[in-house]
C-alpha cells in the first residue's frame, strides 16, 4: 500500500464509531490499524537462483582448496590429518553462505550448506540428499571440485523464511 491509501485508511479509522460488545453505548475512537509484516513470497530479485548460487560456491571451493597447499606428502598422512580437513570443510561451507550473504540479495533466505571433503584414489562417491519444501520458493544448487589430490562437493541449501 501506497503512502496515500495508509493516510486515507487511518483517517476513516479515526471517524468510525464502534458500537461495545456489553453495552449499547457507542464509543468513537481511533482504530488500530495492523497491516500483515510479514511477506509470503520473494521479491523476484530477492529468489535464490541455483545458478548464480553454483557460481560462488565453485569460486570458493577452488580458492579454499587451491589455497590450503594440499600435496602428495599430506595425502599420506591423510588419517593423521583428519584434523585439519575438518577445519578446511568447515571453513568452506562458512565461506559460502557468507558470500552467498554478501553477494547475493536473499535477506530473508536460510541457508545451509553441506562441503564433503575426500582423497582422490579413483573410487566412486554418490552423495544425495533429500528435502521436504515449497517448490516455489526453496531450492538448492551443487557444485564439485576435484584435482590430482582430492575431490570436494558442495551443496547449498536456501529456505524461504516467511
Amino acid at each position: 500500500m501506497g503512502k496515500h491509501n495508509l493516510s486515507l485508511i487511518t483517517l476513516l479509522a479515526r471517524f468510525v464509531c464502534i458500537l461495545s460488545p456489553d453495552t449499547n453505548s457507542q464509543k468513537t475512537g481511533p482504530i488500530e490499524v495492523i497491516l500483515p509484516t510479514y511477506i509470503m513470497k520473494p521479491s523476484q530479485d530477492e529468489k535464490f537462483y541455483p545458478s548464480k548460487v553454483k557460481e560462488v560456491a565453485e569460486q570458493v571451493l577452488k580458492e579454499e582448496i587451491d589455497g590450503a597447499n594440499i600435496d602428495e606428502s599430506f595425502m599420506k598422512e591423510w588419517a593423521e590429518n583428519s584434523e585439519e580437513m575438518e577445519a578446511l570443510t568447515k571453513d568452506i561451507a562458512d565461506r559460502i553462505k557468507i558470500q552467498c550473504r554478501t553477494s547475493l540479495k536473499m535477506p530473508r533466505y536460510k541457508l545451509i550448506v553441506q562441503v564433503t571433503i575426500g582423497q582422490n584414489k579413483d573410487q566412486g562417491v554418490h552423495i544425495a540428499s533429500r528435502c521436504l519444501w515449497d517448490t516455489s520458493t526453496d531450492n538448492y544448487a551443487s557444485c564439485q571440485y576435484k584435482n590430482s589430490h582430492i575431490w570436494a562437493s558442495a551443496i547449498v541449501f536456501g529456505m524461504y523464511t516467511e
